[in-house]
């Protein structure tokens, strides 16, 4: 790899200065701004407010205001429909400004930032349409003097706290769905990545979301994620970041019983038999392992192959791994961007060396590359791992591919589940007998057969066990932003306990 000088998109560039979105006004935070550094460039690109908890409280009762007194929760569906459409829009015309501050922001790749706009424009389109379809249900079957009726009602203030590494295309895996359900919202993007998500705050405001209904904090998760999760007048919390994190949102909304929706970490397997079409597995072993640089809670961590095949496998994965092209995010061709912060590139490190140590080889990589500006990792392929390593069992979260081998179904399906978490899983065989026999017995939330990473708007996503609580996306999201409400109602006389029968 050689080094490479300052994009000349960068050249005459100037740091952009952003403000928090409170009750439909744009306001300066409390503390001194937050800069953040291109972890690609090294420059600092943003700046944001440093929010309080007084700011996140008064972003919190905007919120409260809006959904009690405003006009958004008794909106018809069509009215919320049609404002969601045209953010939608106004989403894909700022598609290119908003990709760009997520590269420059996040370190990802350009081309993969514009990918994922194009994927959250069709999100957000999608949840227009469930916004006209939301409804309850009717029972005429409980007697001649009984009608009941369901109704679904918006549950009221949400908290969303959003991670880094897609920071615009997980803020509209729930915000849109809240929107539809009539709900209000506060939003805390991560302080790594907060520019897209306040640049949605202007589209919304142009689309005709009334004030109050999305306001946008931006700051530390101990300032203002805390009290997101804690304060009575919020009414549920959907949150994504790491597990740990997840674990004390969780203990926090219990102080309140808030509703709590959690999508939270992976270590997912991919199960590879003999008879599967090597050259179609080979690319998605690759891409499973280094699209988002790793960073990513999908990302197919964890080969768990077949041993007639590992050694010949492994040896095709590192070399197509090594025409994965690193480098500059603003570079159309870069495949692999940068490392989110010095101190993650760090961490991700510490576990390689840790492997290592515990007897696995390094095929592949193993280090960080210098390749001028920012910081990069090198595409990384550990073998000989077994179940019990760190690496084999937690959340690396980057370009880091471990490989394990079986020898019969019922191992396989073991390795994959002796495991805390329980995402998403790929299994990879021509017999279907084969990939429905495991992909029933492997405990996550999405099974892929025979691809890895594909998805769609209308599927539910979400994971098992310490991957989190809840669905994302799918034609129930938006039932999950509102409460059930039952009108039994009584037709004619009533006779009761006290009255003559």
């Amino acid at each position: 790899m050689t080094a490479h000088v300052k994009p000349k998109a960068l050249e005459n560039f100037k740091a952009r200065d952003f403000r928090m979105l409170i009750d439909g006004a744009w306001t300066e935070g409390t503390g001194q701004p937050i800069e953040r550094i291109a972890p690609g460039h090294g420059i600092v690109v943003s700046r944001y407010p440093a929010g309080s908890k007084g700011d996140a409280e008064r972003t919190i009762a905007a919120a409260r205001k809006a959904f009690d007194d405003g006009p958004w929760p008794s909106m018809t569906g069509a009215e919320r429909s049609n404002i969601l459409l045209k953010a939608a829009d106004l989403i894909a015309a700022r598609a290119d400004e908003l990709a760009f501050l997520d590269c420059i922001e996040s370190g990802k790749p350009i081309s993969q930032a514009k990918g994922e706009l194009g994927g959250a424009v069709d999100i957000w389109r999608y949840a227009a349409a469930l916004a006209r379809d939301l409804h309850g249900e009717s029972y005429n079957t409980l007697g001649d003097g009984t009608l009941g009726v369901v109704l679904r009602e918006a549950i009221g203030v949400v908290s969303i706290i959003t991670p880094w590494n897609f920071p615009f295309l997980i803020v509209s895996q729930k915000l849109p769905f809240a929107l539809a359900a009539g709900c209000t919202t506060v939003v805390k993007p991560s302080e790594l990545t907060s520019g897209s998500t306040l640049v949605l705050g202007e589209i919304l405001i142009e689309a005709g979301v009334p004030a109050g209904v999305v306001n946008i904090v931006t700051g530390t998760g101990p300032e203002v994620g805390a009290p997101m999760t804690t304060h009575p007048d919020v009414d549920m919390v959907s949150f994504t970041g790491s597990t740990g994190v997840g674990r004390l949102t969780m203990a926090n909304a219990a102080q309140t019983l808030k509703k709590v929706s959690l999508e939270l970490g992976g270590k997912n397997p991919q199960i590879v038999f003999p008879d599967a079409d090597l050259d179609a597995f080979v690319d998605a072993a690759v891409f499973g392992a280094y699209f988002n640089a790793g960073e990513c809670c999908n990302a197919g961590s964890r080969l768990i192959l077949h041993t007639s095949i590992a050694a010949d496998v492994t040896a095709r994965i590192a070399d197509l791994a090594k025409k994965v092209k690193v480098g500059d995010p603003l570079d159309p061709a870069t495949q692999v961007g940068a490392i989110i912060t010095p101190q993650h590139l760090a961490k991700i490190g510490a576990y390689v060396d840790g492997a290592a140590k515990a007897g696995a080889s390094v095929a592949l990589g193993g280090a960080a590359l210098d390749l001028g500006l920012g910081q990069f990792m090198a595409p990384t392929i550990l073998s000989g791992v077994q179940p019990d390593m760190a690496v084999a069992r937690e959340e690396v979260f980057g370009p880091v591919l471990s490989v394990l081998t079986f020898e019969t179904t019922e191992e396989a399906i073991r390795i994959a589940n002796a495991i805390d978490y329980g995402l998403s899983a790929g299994v990879w065989s021509r017999d279907f007998d084969t990939c429905l026999t495991v992909g029933r017995k492997v405990r996550a939330g999405t099974i892929w057969m025979n691809t890895f990473m594909d998805g769609a708007s209308e599927l539910p996503f979400g994971g098992y066990r310490q991957s989190g609580l809840g669905r994302e996306l799918g034609r129930h999201a938006v039932e999950d932003y509102t409460e059930t409400k039952t009108l039994n109602m009584h037709i004619g006389a009533r006779t009761g306990w006290w009255m003559p029968r």
